[in-house]
């Protein structure tokens, strides 16, 4: 239990309730042990690893459940470019494998093949709200939708059904705009240093080349923050953990969440390992 579980807009958490009483408390169930890992960074840990579940609200499938197992695992003093090696030698080593090769592709890319756009040449929302509207008007957007979620919208419907075609695929350089919990890329800050792999078309983990700016990061925090009180209507505790190690000094670091069972289906080719 932790009294953060996450800041992300649209990762919903479960929290805890006493039994006797129906009584509410402060606690969540973890949605990552992302805060928790990186505190024992600032505590001078450099290559550290976990394996546990997580829990997350959202809709039941063969290929997510409330309760799942995430191994998550960082390298201090390294670049994300670190972390798609460590995918890489997963992947393609892991005993059976089928997977010879990882693919690697931009946002910028996608986006150019499969929507006929550069999607870097419109990180503003007007612009995205104006481009999506003109030319993809079967999605009936609204004006107020942020961003990510006009930006998911194009990317979800039109490009990830594609990834069916890549059996194993790494998409790199988001728009800033989806910086997270990430660095802004030094040559191209119109990109954040991100990326997510694919394994069989299904989204098996998520990289971030860690931003340790406490500054920047409680800014976007609490721009996400507002964000989730108007999108669900509720808010969370400021995560005070991770506050403390960025506080602390968190050094330069790379990092990687993995759904376990997703990445062991895609190695097995089993259809549901949710047990």
């Amino acid at each position: 239990m932790v009294q953060n579980p996450g800041m992300e807009v649209h990762i919903h958490p479960f929290k805890v309730t006493k039994a006797i009483n129906d009584l509410d408390t402060d606690w969540y169930l973890q949605t990552s042990p992302e805060f928790a890992m990186k505190e024992l960074l600032s505590e001078g840990f450099d290559k550290i690893y976990n394996i546990s579940y997580c829990f997350r609200d959202e809709q039941e499938s063969s290929t997510h459940r409330p309760q799942f197992l995430m191994l998550e695992w960082y390298r201090a003093h390294e670049n994300y470019q670190k972390i798609k090696a460590d995918c890489n030698d997963l992947v393609t080593n892991f005993p059976g494998s089928r997977f010879k090769s990882v693919e690697e592709v931009s946002v910028e890319e996608l986006f150019l093949e499969y929507c006929s756009m550069n999607i870097l040449d419109f990180l503003d929302t007007n612009d995205l709200y104006q481009k999506i509207e003109k030319d993809f008007p079967q999605f009936g957007i609204s004006k107020e939708l942020p961003f990510e979620d006009l930006f998911f919208i194009l990317f979800l419907n039109l490009i990830e059904p594609q990834f069916k075609n890549h059996p194993a695929l790494i998409v790199d350089k988001y728009p800033a705009p989806l910086s997270a919990l990430s660095t802004i890329n030094k040559k191209d800050p119109r990109v954040c240093e991100r990326f997510e792999l694919y394994l069989n078309g299904i989204e098996a983990a998520n990289c971030f080349n860690e931003l340790t700016d406490l500054k920047i990061q409680s800014s976007r925090f609490e721009k996400d923050a507002l964000q989730k009180k108007k999108a669900y209507g509720y808010t969370l505790p400021k995560p005070q953990v991770l506050y403390g190690a960025l506080e602390k000094g968190l050094p330069p670091s790379a990092g990687i969440a993995m759904g376990v069972e997703r990445f062991l289906m895609a190695m097995t080719n089993e259809e549901n390992l949710f047990y």
